[in-house]
């Protein structure tokens, strides 16, 4: 038996789909805010070499490998695919649980979307991801790595264990 195609959605599903498409969207933001904040570094570091900041400087620098530039001497198609394919998965896991976690899950799932998204564009000139933040004790990064690591602990905060409380009753 089929459900009535004229019948609308409830209140539950439109809210589920409110929450899918916000997560989404923030997202999307976030990616291109990264985006356009590389594209600013390629343009000022064109004529110079670094822009000294104090603690920070800001120092342009491609990375054709993952974190830490692990795996750089790979194909950059294989980074592509690979990459590609662990954000679609977690794309589509957050997406499909996102009604069902905390909002503050969900705010760090939507960082670590858009820094993920943010990178894997970038990545797709062949020439790899646009370092510029340079600290000397630590290897350059960018806003997008930045993103990544802050939506992985803002998620993990955001999920909690289940207490006695909100356990169900062993039967």
């Amino acid at each position: 038996m089929s459900a009535d195609p004229t019948a609308r959605p409830g209140p539950a599903a439109l809210r589920a789909r409110r929450i899918k498409t916000m997560l989404l969207v923030a997202a999307a933001i976030l990616a291109a805010a990264d985006l356009a904040i590389k594209a600013l570094a390629e343009a000022l570091l064109s004529t110079r070499a670094v822009i000294d900041l104090g603690l920070v400087n800001i120092r342009l620098l491609y990375n054709s490998g993952v974190a830490f530039s692990l795996g750089a001497d790979l194909a950059p198609w294989i980074i592509i695919a690979a990459t590609g394919l662990i954000i679609v998965t977690m794309t589509w896991y957050a997406v499909s649980s996102a009604p069902a976690m905390t909002g503050l899950s969900r705010a760090g799932a939507a960082l670590l979307l858009g820094g993920a998204a943010g990178n894997l564009i970038d990545r797709l000139d062949g020439r790899g991801v646009v370092d510029y933040l340079h600290t000397g004790w630590f290897p350059t990064f960018n806003l997008a790595d930045a993103l990544v690591t802050t939506g992985v602990a803002v998620y993990l905060l955001g999920t909690r264990p289940r207490t006695r409380a909100n356990r169900p009753a062993p039967t």
